[in-house]
């Protein structure tokens, strides 16, 4: 380790770099190569020679410059003699690396939000959550009466595939005993490298019976396009009504991925001569700009979808374009309090141009992009708000801290759609969609069955743009979700808890009364929010079949 006369040079040194003359030019910045969705913040276009400036104005900028560097140069001073006291004199021995990442984070806490520091600990679980996918063997977890239990495998993993099955406890890891270890260490046990091996001892209350089997694990992906149920295999049914043939489709997150993965799912609906949709953005925290950019691309054929603009950076817009788009049906999206950021950019593009109606309540409110900043060598990240992003109506979504109930900001529904669930009917909902994502035991999954976003058909042309925020901040998970919006910190208690990845926590389960997850009845019309999409889908198609007698009248 350095000594701590080297430490304390070094913030010297970085004190003097920030008080260097402003006119001295820097070695521009080259970050080393980042996946498609870490974008860097882009430079502004330099600015046109101007006007020279009266001696005296010129004297006065040059004078206010040297005094605003002099007062940096004091507090730098500052921090570095607090530094050096707490070296020196606190009353027991502080890790120097603790200490920085401490003072870096006071840094971002000044500045909103969604800006923070993604320390090396850290940077794993922030990686997992951003592509929404790990090394695992695909199920989630839950303790009951001090024992683990699978909540459910996921559809076409390892786990589904070597018959584990919900309600199954897990008595060993390894050969070792789960009743010896915590929740994080049996998460830790379950993960790891895409193609080693793990060995799971398990049980199936009533019987004592014991079997272990040895799972390879694969990569998982984590599904963000789900319908409203399962059909017999496991496989999500898109259709809500096959008789009015309407189309539900939910969107968890927008990751990598989602755009593939809805693409196919509207492909599937197509087929089924699909005449009106529901897309279900409730509960969704966002994720990545460039997937909410393809999504909204997917419904519109043309006009602007979104625009971002920064101090730093300049203006750019993304328009839609005609190839592939799915129209000539009407559209509903639901959205609540919890939908933020990308969902809001969907929601409020398809709304501006007329293209769907927004139902349910005022959405979070975050207009705002976070660029990934590597550092360290990508050892460790800062994710730094560059941007703020503007709907094609002009109009503001986001919300600031001094914001009232009576400014703009967010997504209003249509007038006459505005529908707020109170929490008891939150709670309800949120358990529903939970027992709706199980994997039942009498589903079936043949052997050689595989996630179906394994195996895209024909890969899509990506947009290009700056990684917006992604997920937000959920219950104790083998793969934390980055937090842009953070809405989750007021939600219900069911939604905390509510199943989103591999070897998952969940303290509210309920695998055992989900008997009904997969039936085949109609929509619950106790959501009052989808009640009212369903409706009006029903409304749009009766004046289409008006419109369509009246013609052949004619």
């Amino acid at each position: 380790m350095p000594s701590r006369a080297l430490f304390m040079a070094s913030l010297f040194m970085l004190a003097n770099w920030f008080a260097a003359p402003a006119t001295i030019a820097e070695e521009p910045h080259k970050p080393a190569a980042q996946p498609a969705d870490k974008v860097p913040a882009e430079k502004a276009p330099a600015d046109k020679p101007a006007a020279e400036k009266p001696a005296a104005e010129k004297a006065a900028e040059d004078k206010a410059a040297i005094d605003k560097d002099a007062e940096y140069y004091e507090m730098f001073k500052v921090l570095v003699d607090t530094m050096d006291q707490v070296e020196r004199n606190y009353v027991k021995d502080i890790d120097r690396r603790e200490l920085m990442e401490a003072a870096i984070r006071g840094v971002l806490e000044k500045l909103d939000p969604y800006s923070n520091y993604i320390g090396p600990n850290e940077m794993k679980d922030f990686k997992t959550a951003v592509e929404n996918e790990y090394g695992g063997i695909g199920i989630q977890i839950d303790v009951r009466r001090g024992r683990l239990m699978i909540v459910s495998p996921l559809a076409g993993s390892p786990a589904a595939r070597a018959g584990l099955q919900s309600g199954d406890l897990i008595v060993e890891i390894d050969g070792k005993p789960s009743t010896e270890i915590t929740m994080d260490e049996a998460i830790r046990r379950l993960k790891g490298e895409a193609g080693t091996s793990v060995g799971v001892t398990l049980m199936h209350p009533p019987s004592a019976a014991r079997r272990t089997v040895t799972i390879k694990r694969e990569v998982i992906q984590v599904e963000t396009v789900l319908g409203d149920r399962r059909d017999s295999r496991g496989h999500w049914d898109y259709m809500l009504d096959h008789d009015k043939r309407l189309g539900y489709i939910r969107i968890d997150a927008f990751s990598r991925d989602t755009f593939r993965d809805l693409r196919a799912a509207m492909k599937e609906l197509d087929k089924q001569k699909l005449r009106g949709l529901i897309v279900d953005l409730r509960f969704n925290p966002g994720g990545l700009l460039a997937s909410a950019i393809e999504v909204a691309d997917l419904f519109l054929s043309e006009g602007e979808i979104v625009s971002t603009s920064g101090r730093n950076s300049k203006k750019r817009s993304w328009s839609a374009r005609k190839p592939d788009t799915f129209e000539g049906f009407p559209m509903a999206v639901l959205v609540n309090r919890y939908s933020a950021s990308a969902s809001e950019i969907v929601s409020a593009s398809l709304q501006d141009h007329k293209r769907a109606i927004v139902i349910g309540e005022r959405t979070w409110g975050k207009g705002s992009v976070q660029n990934v900043i590597d550092l360290e060598e990508g050892k460790s990240a800062l994710k730094l708000t560059t941007a703020s992003y503007k709907r094609p109506s002009g109009h503001n979504i986001h919300r600031f801290p001094d914001s009232k109930e009576t400014d703009e900001w967010g997504v209003m529904p249509d007038p006459g759609y505005e529908i707020k669930l109170n929490d008891e009917e939150l709670n309800r909902l949120v358990a529903l969609r939970f027992e709706r994502k199980i994997l039942l035991p009498n589903v079936s999954t043949p052997q050689d069955e595989s996630p179906a976003a394994d195996k895209p058909a024909d890969e899509p042309k990506k947009a290009s743009g700056p990684s917006d925020d992604t997920k937000s901040d959920e219950s104790k998970s083998d793969a934390v979700k980055p937090d842009p919006a953070k809405p989750d910190s007021n939600k219900p208690d069911a939604e905390k808890t509510k199943p989103s990845q591999d070897e998952t926590p969940k303290a509210d389960a309920k695998p055992a009364d989900a008997a009904g997850a997969s039936s085949d009845a109609q929509p619950q019309t106790a959501d009052r929010q989808l009640q009212k999409a369903i409706d009006y889908l029903t409304g749009e198609l009766a004046k289409a079949g008006e419109r369509s007698s009246a013609n052949l009248a004619k």
